[in-house]
């Protein structure tokens, strides 16, 4: 019992426990495992198909929610609280999907199924919001590095789902889907007692955060050699076991480096708190001077006043970051979304194309985790502000997609990993630089505000921008052909390719 309390006050326990959490906490990413079942049982069309998809978008990118929550319940209840709803949610949310396309309930209403995505989806945010801000206030002086691990096993959840669907549900889509409700809901109540926040300083914190650091190298280059692999060997059923297995095993590792820091935590705390308290009594002496210069300060920009959500809203640095987030994120998931559209334009069979969107995953990841890291480190070492990689990866992500639009050999592998990179690293860059412009009182609920302009950009770019380029472009080339066929005396087949197109449609 007293190991127990030991590892219920660690932070080093905290971060395993939300590094855990984080691996089951994208079920969202993988809506194309179970949607052909959604659409065939529910007989759906693609239209509907769409909207409960637009649902699942908004659910997973909203979470301001979930930020006041935490900010409401960090003091008198602790994390545990969000944790828990957000386990509610998700088990709730798949729970009635599994029981719809089962028919263990009538079938739901397309908009009461829009509902259960948004619901199931939502509960990513509060886990997210949890696993990030605690990250956060348990290491303030290395928060790039940890919002990087963070965020970079959110990104790698998704590929860990899908090897255990692989392994274990096979072919069956609405056992997944069961899974879904069950493990990512019972993970966090099984793990939220030790997901706290103990504002202790020891020497080694950035040893042992690069050894987390290294167990999400290993496991994203562990997954990327599966999922190659995957795409040109059929794997049976006593290789797929292994292969989880020793998944499994690297999603453990996080435990060694726990039980490593606490065998040394106490020297090297005593050792800290030694020194911290000769400098308190150093301190002490200018201390009303201090105090009395900081009150004359006035609120703004470093000033490490605590921002609520409206006085953030307020401040024109908080709708720079939200413009400069939804031009990233938003011209990113344009890329992604279209990713199969531009290989089959380009020539490139249906396997690279496959293995193009399953590489992207790997992009992502190291952008959210190489964003943070090296953001600390030049940061520490060098002075230099965060924002400056913002523009640094926005002119990368920039120069990929003048890459992709040359159209040359090779220009869609290249183009698609530096835009990943950068995409993956605005998820770490973005949290870590709203905590130091508006403080961490509320830092879940503003970083969570800041989040939205992924959708809006998503819908601005995708939608607005490219959808009508899209338009433009395909109606000009059905004018050229039907003035061929009228130059060369040959009858329109628009009206029966139009046909065979719905026909398909419906097939689908």
């Amino acid at each position: 019992m007293e190991a127990l309390a030991n590892l219920r006050r660690s932070k080093w326990m905290a971060v395993a426990a939300s590094i855990w959490i984080q691996c089951t906490s994208g079920p969202s990413y993988c809506f194309g495992i179970y949607s052909p079942l959604l659409k065939s049982s529910q007989s759906y069309n693609q239209s509907t198909l769409n909207s409960v998809a637009f649902f699942k978008d908004v659910g997973a990118n909203i979470g301001v929610v979930s930020g006041l929550l935490y900010s409401f319940s960090a003091d008198c209840c602790g994390p545990w609280v969000v944790l828990a709803t957000g386990a509610i949610q998700c088990f709730a949310g798949y729970f009635l999907m599994w029981l719809s396309v089962t028919g263990v309930l009538p079938r739901p209403p397309a908009a009461l199924m829009c509902f259960y995505m948004l619901l199931a989806a939502h509960s990513q945010t509060f886990f997210n919001t949890v696993n990030v801000v605690s990250a956060v206030e348990n290491f303030p002086t290395n928060r790039g590095t940890v919002v990087g691990i963070m965020k970079g096993f959110l990104g790698l959840s998704g590929a860990i789902l899908i090897q255990i669907y692989k392994t274990l549900f096979n072919g069956k889509p609405s056992s997944f889907l069961l899974m879904l409700a069950l493990l990512p809901s019972l993970l966090p109540l099984l793990l939220m007692c030790f997901v706290q926040v103990h504002h202790k300083s020891c020497g080694d914190d950035l040893r042992y955060l690069n050894e987390f650091s290294l167990i999400a190298l290993a496991v994203a280059i562990y997954l990327m050699i599966v999922i190659i692999g995957e795409d040109f060997i059929s794997l049976k059923t006593p290789v797929c076991f292994t292969i989880f297995l020793v998944l499994l095993l690297l999603v453990l590792c996080p435990v060694i480096v726990v039980f490593r820091a606490l065998q040394s935590e106490y020297k090297s705390c005593s050792e800290y708190s030694h020194h911290a308290r000769i400098r308190l009594i150093q301190d002490m002496s200018s201390e009303d001077h201090t105090d009395q210069k900081s009150s004359q300060d006035p609120i703004g920009l470093g000033s490490g006043e605590n921002f609520n959500l409206f006085q953030a809203m307020s401040t024109s640095e908080f709708w720079l970051l939200f413009l400069v987030t939804a031009c990233a994120l938003g011209s990113g998931l344009a890329t992604v979304n279209n990713i199969s559209q531009i290989g089959s334009s380009l020539g490139y069979t249906s396997m690279e194309t496959n293995t193009l969107v399953s590489l992207w995953s790997l992009w992502n990841f190291l952008g959210r985790f190489g964003g943070g890291y090296i953001s600390d480190y030049f940061l520490r070492l060098k002075g230099c502000a965060r924002p400056v990689f913002i523009s640094l990866t926005l002119a990368l992500m920039s120069f990929g997609h003048a890459i992709i639009s040359t159209g040359l050999p090779g220009s869609l592998h290249v183009g698609s990993m530096m835009v990943g990179v950068c995409y993956g690293s605005q998820w770490s860059l973005m949290p870590a630089i709203t905590s130091e412009l508006f403080g961490l009182r509320h830092f879940g609920t503003i970083f969570n505000a800041v989040a939205i302009a992924s959708p809006v950009g998503s819908y601005l770019l995708s939608v607005r921008v490219v959808g009508f380029i899209y338009d433009k472009e395909t109606s000009s080339g059905m004018e050229v052909c039907k003035a061929r066929e009228i130059k060369h005396g040959v009858p329109s087949l628009r009206p029966n390719h139009v046909q065979e197109n719905k026909e398909a449609e419906n097939l689908h």
